[in-house]
C-alpha cells in the first residue's frame, strides 16, 4: 500500500453528511451524469450550498491515494466547504473506488476524452455546469498527493474546461505514464520511476507531451500553484523542478520567474504572463516531507474563489486572453443577384466564456454580386455579461478552442470587387466606385432615403 496525503484524519467508511445543519454532499449516479466507455469504479458526490451564487463557479477536490469523496470532504470542510457556503460556489468531489490511487498514467486518461478517469471528472464538471447553470469561465482543481497529480492532469488535458488548479505534492502532468503498472485487478496504480523524481524531459519534450494530449487545441491554458517539500520521500521533490519545466513551456514564460522570495517556511516563485498577471505560482517549504503544509488564503485566492459573483482574476485582469470555451467558424455572405447588394452574414461563434464582462466583434462578413460590387458587413459583438457574453464570430474567422477570437480582424470587410477599398476607422467596408450607383439605388430601395442621407452628411456607417 503507497503512501497518501496525511493533511488530516483518513474517513474512508465516513459518509458526506450535512455540516452544522447546512447543505449535504450527494452521490449522483454515474448513469445520471456519464456518457458511454467511462470506468465504472469512479464516483461523483457533489456539494451544493444551500445559497448558490446567480452563476456559481466549479471546484473539483480530487482525493489522495487511499481516499475517499468522503475524506477529501472532511479534510475541506474548514476550508473550500465553508468557503463555499458563505460564497455560492459548487464542489465536486469524485472517487475512485477500490484503487489506490487515481489513474493518470494510462493511455485512456492521458487523451482529452480518452475515456479514463481523467475524462470521468471532466464529464462531471460538464454535468454540473448543466444543472446547476454553472459558470463555465470559473472551474477549478485541488488536490493533495494522487489529487495532486489528477489535477495537473486536469489542467494539461482539459484546458477547454479548466481555468486553474491548486497541487499539492504531485508530479507533472504525463511523468505518471513513466512504467506505470496500472493493473486494476492489483490496485498497482503506481509508477515508482516517476514517484522518485527519476524522470527528466527537458521543457520542450514537457511541453510537447502535454500538448500532445488534446491535438490541435491552441486556446489558452489554465494557471497553475504548486507546493511541494523538499524533503518529500513519498514524491520526491524533483517532480516540482521538472514541472516548472512542463508549465513554463505550456504558458509561454521564461524560465525566470518574474518574482522570488521568501514565504512559509521556504521559496516562493511567480511568473507573470504578457499581461502583467501570475499565472504560475510555486512554493518550496524547506524542511517539509509529504504533508507539506499549504496555506489556505493563498490558494483560495489564487483560484479566485475568496471573491463572491465576480469574474475569474485572470479574466478580469486580461480580458482579451483569458478565459476559456470554443469559438466558431463565421459562414461567408451568399452571392447576390446581378445589380443587387447582399450583406455577408456573420456566423455564430461559441460562447466567449474566458472574457468577464467582454465582447469580441467577429471580422466582416463577405459578399459578392455578379455586378462586381460589394458591401460586407460587421460581425457582431457579443452581449457583455459577468460571465462573459456569448460572442459572434463572422464570415471566415478561426476557430479559437481558448474562447480567444484569433486571427488578424481589420478595421474594414473585404469586398470582392478589386476597386472596392476598406473603410478607416469604420466597421464595413467602403463600395467599389465604378458600381456605385446600382449599389446606392438597391440600398434606396431596401433601406429607404433617410439612411443613405445620413451617410452622405458623414455619419458613421458603424453607429
Amino acid at each position: 500500500m503507497k503512501p497518501a496525503l496525511i493533511s488530516a484524519a483518513l474517513l474512508a467508511g465516513a459518509s458526506l453528511c450535512a455540516h452544522a445543519g447546512a447543505a449535504s454532499s450527494q452521490k449522483v449516479e454515474q448513469s445520471v451524469w456519464g456518457v458511454s466507455g467511462l470506468p465504472s469504479y469512479v464516483n461523483m458526490y457533489i456539494y451544493v450550498p444551500d445559497k448558490l451564487s446567480a452563476k456559481p463557479p466549479i471546484l473539483v477536490a480530487s482525493h489522495h491515494c487511499q481516499g475517499t469523496a468522503a475524506s477529501t470532504y472532511s479534510e475541506t470542510k474548514s476550508s473550500f466547504v465553508s468557503l463555499a457556503d458563505k460564497n455560492g460556489f459548487i464542489i465536486i468531489f469524485p472517487e475512485a473506488t477500490g484503487h489506490n490511487c487515481w489513474d493518470v498514467g494510462s493511455a485512456k486518461s492521458l487523451k482529452h476524452d480518452g475515456g479514463g478517469d481523467t475524462h470521468a471528472i471532466a464529464q462531471m464538471v460538464r454535468y454540473t455546469l448543466t444543472k446547476y447553470n454553472g459558470d463555465a469561465s470559473r472551474v477549478y482543481a485541488f488536490g493533495g498527493s494522487s489529487g495532486a497529480m489528477m489535477t495537473q492532469a486536469l489542467m494539461g488535458i482539459y484546458p477547454d474546461i479548466f481555468v486553474a488548479g491548486v497541487a499539492i505534492s504531485g508530479v507533472p502532468c504525463g511523468c505518471w505514464a513513466q512504467d506505470y503498472s496500472g493493473d486494476v485487478a492489483s490496485n498497482g496504480q503506481w509508477s515508482s520511476p516517476c514517484a522518485n523524481g527519476q524522470v527528466s524531459k527537458t521543457a520542450k519534450e514537457w511541453g510537447d507531451l502535454v500538448r500532445g494530449m488534446f491535438p490541435g487545441y491552441t486556446g489558452h491554458r489554465p494557471r497553475l500553484q504548486l507546493w511541494h517539500g523538499t524533503a518529500d520521500t513519498t514524491i520526491n521533490y524533483k517532480n516540482l523542478t521538472e514541472a516548472v519545466k512542463e508549465w513554463t513551456n505550456l504558458l509561454a514564460l521564461s524560465d525566470t520567474p518574474a518574482t522570488s522570495d521568501s514565504k512559509f517556511g521556504g521559496t516562493h516563485q511567480l511568473w507573470k504572463s504578457q499581461c502583467g498577471f501570475g499565472v504560475f505560482e510555486t512554493f518550496s517549504v524547506d524542511g517539509a516531507g509529504h504533508d507539506v503544509k499549504w496555506d489556505v488564503n493563498t490558494a483560495e485566492s489564487f483560484l479566485g474563489l475568496d471573491r463572491v459573483d465576480s469574474p475569474d482574476p485572470e479574466a478580469a485582469a486580461c480580458p482579451t486572453t483569458g478565459g476559456t470555451g470554443a469559438g466558431g467558424n463565421g459562414a461567408a455572405g451568399s452571392p447576390a443577384a446581378a445589380g443587387s447588394s447582399n450583406q455577408g452574414s456573420g456566423g455564430t461563434g461559441g460562447s466567449s466564456v474566458g472574457v468577464s464582462g467582454s465582447t469580441s466583434a467577429g471580422a466582416a462578413g463577405v459578399s459578392s454580386s455578379a455586378s462586381g460590387a460589394s458591401s460586407a458587413s460587421a460581425g457582431v459583438a457579443g452581449t457583455p455579461s459577468g460571465q462573459g457574453g456569448a460572442a459572434q464570430a463572422a464570415a471566415g474567422a478561426p476557430t479559437n478552442a481558448g474562447g480567444n477570437f484569433g486571427g488578424t480582424f481589420s478595421a474594414g470587410g473585404t469586398a470582392s470587387s478589386s476597386s472596392a477599398s476598406p473603410s478607416e476607422g469604420c466597421s464595413c467596408a467602403l463600395v467599389g466606385s465604378e458600381s456605385r450607383s446600382a449599389v446606392r439605388f438597391s440600398l434606396l430601395a431596401l433601406l429607404g432615403i433617410a439612411f443613405v442621407a445620413r451617410r452622405r452628411a458623414g455619419r458613421s456607417c458603424a453607429e
